[in-house]
């Protein structure tokens, strides 16, 4: 199973944004990891429309958007316009999934459903078939820079026995490391998310590198 890895900009330094894309394309990361938190479903605020747009003028990166906010649905254009290649929201939101679904779509890019760590796998079932990302959070949505939550690897078991052959993303977000990474890939997940790690590291193209020796080593 290849591994597909998201550098999460909520670790990147803001300041020099447009480094910061090009240190994640050198160091050959697969995608951008855009966290959205609006202060209400999470209590932290992050980025928004206009940084995403500044971003996708940057970078030929697919951009992997992750909203944590109340409601997902009144923003899906907005976020399309900006440049988003996917959008995930989660099923805790107040937006109906089903709608939200559709209008990612209709946009014409990749929708994924969201699952915090309290929401049993089984909610993810009415939505196997109707999108090409399940994220199973592996920390509490809303900070960067916590620990990897070992009670979620079973979830995450869970939820790829459900997938089935389906060809669809398995995400995992939230204290992905060289450690961690084996652990959610021997559990099913195929997309990983870092960003401490990642933009921490004294040599970000090498912290890539041995999250691929993992898959090699699987």
């Amino acid at each position: 199973m290849e591994t597909i890895i998201s550098a999460s900009f909520l670790s990147a330094d803001i300041l020099h944004l447009a480094d910061e894309l090009k240190r994640v394309r050198e160091c050959g990361a697969d995608m951008v990891h855009y966290d959205v938190m609006d202060g209400i479903f999470v209590p932290n605020i992050s980025f928004g429309i206009p940084v995403l747009k500044a971003i996708s003028k940057e970078t030929d990166l697919f951009i992997d958007v992750h909203l944590m906010i109340e409601n997902p649905l009144l923003y899906i254009m907005d976020f399309a316009g900006a440049g988003a290649d996917m959008i995930t929201f989660h099923l805790e939101s107040r937006s109906d999934p089903f709608r939200t679904i559709k209008a990612i779509h209709e946009k014409g890019i990749k929708a994924g459903i969201a699952i915090k760590p309290n929401t049993p796998a089984r909610a993810v079932l009415p939505f196997l078939d109707e999108v090409e990302n399940i994220l199973v959070m592996t920390v509490e949505p809303g900070f960067g820079g916590q620990g990897y939550i070992h009670e979620m690897t079973p979830k995450i078991q869970e939820v790829r026995k459900m997938m089935g052959d389906r060809n669809i993303y398995l995400q995992v977000d939230g204290g992905i490391n060289g450690e961690t990474t084996k652990i959610a890939r021997n559990a099913g997940a195929n997309l990983l998310v870092a960003g401490s790690y990642l933009f921490s590291a004294p040599d970000m193209k090498k912290a890539v590198y041995d999250m691929r020796q993992e898959e090699a080593e699987t």
